[in-house]
């Protein structure tokens, strides 16, 4: 589960991680509003306007609407103590941000709606580096890396400097320990009070990451100032979808509007769901069997439209709920339904795809495998169902066939 900066930002200083001040605004109202109490509080003439949507590289984004306006724009009124201009210049900024559509290098050609900005105080940096914790599940830790290389797409770096990234692997039962944050302070290049400062930053940084149960925290950059604070002046924040049972306060920061409309759908339902871009409609049980199906329907020269895992307990209604997500995608050619009935009984899916087609309507072929506890029962189920276009496979590789052959 992703997060908005502002959020990550918030969870970073309730854990005593060293943040810039800023506010969240949902409106032009409220982004000018911000801009007094910011400098008033911190002395600093300087406020940076940041669009907030679920995606990196916004500093570099252009919007649709405005070619000249990047995601992120410092405002610089305030320096001469020109407290109203600079409410000026960040009404009339977010006017035009707000409602805007922001295309960076991840959120595709196709963009993102910005509804929030979050209005900070300007930082004096002197250094930019980069640090996150990252989940490797080659080796079932968490690993903390460092840069000297902040403010740059880390996989930029991995690519053409790889040895300007330093790894710590953390052992879980005792933490980041303090020999390996000093290391990684001293890779980083910190000298003084901001290596010490460093040091602390790194150390809380990584108890953060595991008390979420977070799958990455990112910040790029981190910033040295002037007066040697060691401050996240961005942060980016994933949650493993697994732990949220334990995360209350972390489920309330959830930004639907944010997700694929699908996705959320699906995820009411207990289905896994995401979609992709191919022309055939997969409905399977059990993720590895998905994956298996995205990669036999590729191998016979067809293409996933989704990855959709209905679990070990679907019922009618989640079968039909899966069929609705799947053809309300206009990509779709075709559907293929793989299911293994171990716990779940043959028959009792075949009933919920029988049910399903009637209630929902089939436009489009579709190929039923079934493999499993009764399975001889489930495709006579199928069979003499009696709706066109509905044909059984006798396994996996004969009904990638076939759907492929029928969406040609």
């Amino acid at each position: 589960m992703k997060i908005h900066e502002y959020q990550a930002k918030a969870l970073l200083a309730a854990r005593g991680i060293a943040v810039p001040q800023g506010r969240m605004a949902t409106s032009p109202a409220e982004a000018e509003a911000a801009v007094r109490p910011l400098i008033e509080a911190t002395g600093v003439p300087v406020v940076v306007v940041k669009s907030q949507i679920h995606a990196g590289g916004r500093g570099k984004g252009r919007f649709v609407e405005h070619p000249d306006l990047g995601g992120v724009n410092v405002v610089l009124e305030g320096r001469a103590g020109d407290v109203a201009a600079a409410e000026a210049r960040v009404l009339a900024l977010a006017e035009r941000m707000l409602g805007s559509t922001l295309v960076t290098v991840q959120t595709g050609p196709e963009g993102k709606l910005v509804q929030r900005l979050y209005v900070e105080q300007g930082i004096d940096i002197e250094r930019e580096l980069y640090v996150s914790v990252v989940l490797d599940r080659s080796v079932g830790r968490n690993v903390v890396m460092a840069s000297t290389e902040g403010g740059t797409e880390i996989e930029e770096v991995a690519a053409a400097t790889p040895e300007k990234i330093v790894r710590e692997e953390v052992d879980p039962a005792v933490g980041l320990a303090g020999f390996q944050a000093r290391r990684l302070a001293f890779a980083l290049g910190l000298q003084g009070e901001a290596f010490a400062r460093g040091v602390a930053f790194l150390t809380a940084l990584e108890r953060a990451a595991s008390d979420l149960d977070a799958d990455m925290v990112e910040i790029n950059p981190l910033v040295v100032t002037g007066a040697g604070e060691v401050l996240a002046l961005d942060a980016k924040v994933s949650i493993d979808q697994n732990a949220l049972f334990r995360h209350a306060d972390v489920v309330a920061l959830r930004d639907l509007s944010e997700e694929d409309p699908a996705e959320v759908e699906a995820s009411n339902y207990g289905l896994s769901f995401i979609k992709l871009e191919g022309s055939i409609g997969c409905l399977v049980n059990g993720a590895g069997l998905a994956m298996s199906t995205m990669d036999i329907i590729q191998h016979v020269g067809g293409s996933p439209a989704n990855f959709l895992d209905v679990g070990g307990g679907a019922t009618t209604e989640n079968v039909t709920a899966a069929f609705k997500i799947i053809t309300r995608d206009p990509n779709v050619k075709g559907i293929f339904v793989n299911i293994f009935g171990g716990i779940m009984r043959c028959d009792t899916i075949a009933n919920g795809v029988v049910a399903a087609v009637r209630d929902v309507g089939l436009g489009v072929p579709l190929v039923v495998r079934l493999e499993g506890t009764n399975v001889e029962l489930g495709r006579e189920i199928i069979e003499g169902a009696g709706i066109p276009g509905l044909v059984s496979a006798s396994d996996m590789k004969d009904g990638a066939r076939k759907i492929v052959e029928l969406t040609r």
